[in-house]
C-alpha cells in the first residue's frame, strides 16, 4: 500500500477472549472475519491452531477469504519480564518470525511487558527492553518487522505515559509500535499527544474504544476520537497502512461475528473506506 492508502483488519482477540466458550478454530475465524467486511486478519499463537506448523496452507486459506496476513502477535507468561526466561523467549521470537517471513509484509507483535514477580519494575523493563530489542534483531535479519504493543491489563509494566516513556527511550529505534487506542486511554493518556510523541515507532493501529470509566465498548460508541487516531497514524512515516479492528465489549463476548461486523459497518458510515483495489467498505 501507499502512503494514502488504508486497510481494516481484525484482531482475532474478539473471539479469543471467550476462552473454553470458544469452539471453533482458525477457519472459523477467517470466515468471520471475510465476511465481516475486513480485508486483513491478525491471529495470535493461541488461535492459529494447527496452521502454526502448515504456513503454506494457512496463507492459501488466507487468499481464499480475500484476507491479507497484517500481524502476527504473541506474549508470553514470563511476562516479557524474567531474566531466566530470555533465551526461551527468544526462541518463541525466532519460530514465529519464521513463521510470518512466508507473509510478505506481515508483521510480529509481542505483548506488552507484564509483572509476573515481586522483582522491582526498574528490572521489569530492562529484561523487557532486552527482548524487544533482540527480537527486533531477530526480525530484521529476516525482512520481518517487529513491534511491541502495550496492554492496560492486569499487572501490565506499560498503563501510563511515564511507562511508555520509560520502556521507548530503552528500545533501538528499529523496534516498532502497535498503539492500542483502547489501553492508551484506560491508562488515563491524551490520545493525540502520546500517538504523536512516539509517531516514529508506528506500524499499524489497533482501533478499539473505550466509555469514560475505561469500560470496553463498541466501537464509535465511545470516547476514542476515531478520525484523529486515523489522521495522526496516517502521517507516520513507517505507518503501514493497516489499522487493525479489536473489540472486548459485552456485545463481542455475546456474539464475536457480530460485534466485528458492526464494527466494520459503522467505519463505513464514518466514511472510512478501505482503500485496497477491490476491498469491500
Amino acid at each position: 500500500m501507499t502512503k494514502t492508502e488504508r486497510a481494516f483488519g481484525c484482531q482475532t482477540y474478539t473471539w479469543e477472549m471467550l476462552g473454553a466458550g470458544w469452539k471453533g478454530g482458525p477457519d472459523d475465524l477467517i470466515a468471520a472475519i471475510a465476511e465481516g467486511g475486513y480485508t486483513g486478519i491478525e491471529i495470535t499463537n493461541t488461535m492459529i491452531g494447527d496452521y502454526a506448523e502448515r504456513p503454506a496452507d494457512f496463507r492459501r486459506a488466507l487468499d481464499d477469504a480475500g484476507l491479507t496476513l497484517v500481524s502476527f502477535a504473541f506474549g508470553s507468561d514470563s511476562g516479557f519480564t524474567m531474566p531466566d526466561r530470555i533465551e526461551d523467549d527468544l526462541d518463541a521470537v525466532k519460530r514465529w518470525v519464521d513463521f510470518v517471513a512466508r507473509f510478505p509484509g506481515a508483521l510480529v507483535s509481542l505483548g506488552s511487558a507484564t509483572s509476573v514477580s515481586d522483582a522491582p519494575r526498574e528490572d521489569g523493563f530492562g529484561v523487557a527492553s532486552e527482548i524487544y530489542n533482540k527480537a527486533s534483531d531477530i526480525g530484521r535479519a529476516a525482512g520481518v518487522t517487529v513491534a511491541v504493543h502495550p496492554s492496560s491489563h492486569h499487572r501490565t509494566l506499560l498503563y501510563t505515559r511515564s511507562d511508555y516513556d520509560e520502556i521507548f527511550s530503552r528500545l533501538d529505534p528499529q523496534v516498532g509500535w502497535v498503539p492500542d487506542t483502547g489501553h492508551i486511554l484506560r491508562g488515563g493518556q491524551v490520545m493525540a499527544e502520546t500517538l504523536t510523541a512516539f509517531q516514529d515507532r508506528i506500524r499499524y493501529v489497533h482501533l478499539k474504544d473505550v466509555d469514560a470509566a475505561g469500560d470496553w465498548a463498541m466501537l464509535g460508541a465511545g470516547v476514542c476520537d476515531i478520525a484523529d487516531v486515523i489522521d495522526i497514524a496516517s502521517q507516520a512515516p513507517h505507518f503501514n497502512g493497516w489499522i487493525v479492528v479489536e473489540e472486548e465489549s459485552e456485545e463481542a463476548g455475546k456474539d464475536p461475528a457480530s460485534a466485528v461486523r458492526v464494527n466494520r459497518e459503522t467505519l463505513s458510515r464514518m466514511g472510512f473506506a478501505d482503500t485496497r483495489k477491490g476491498a469491500q467498505s
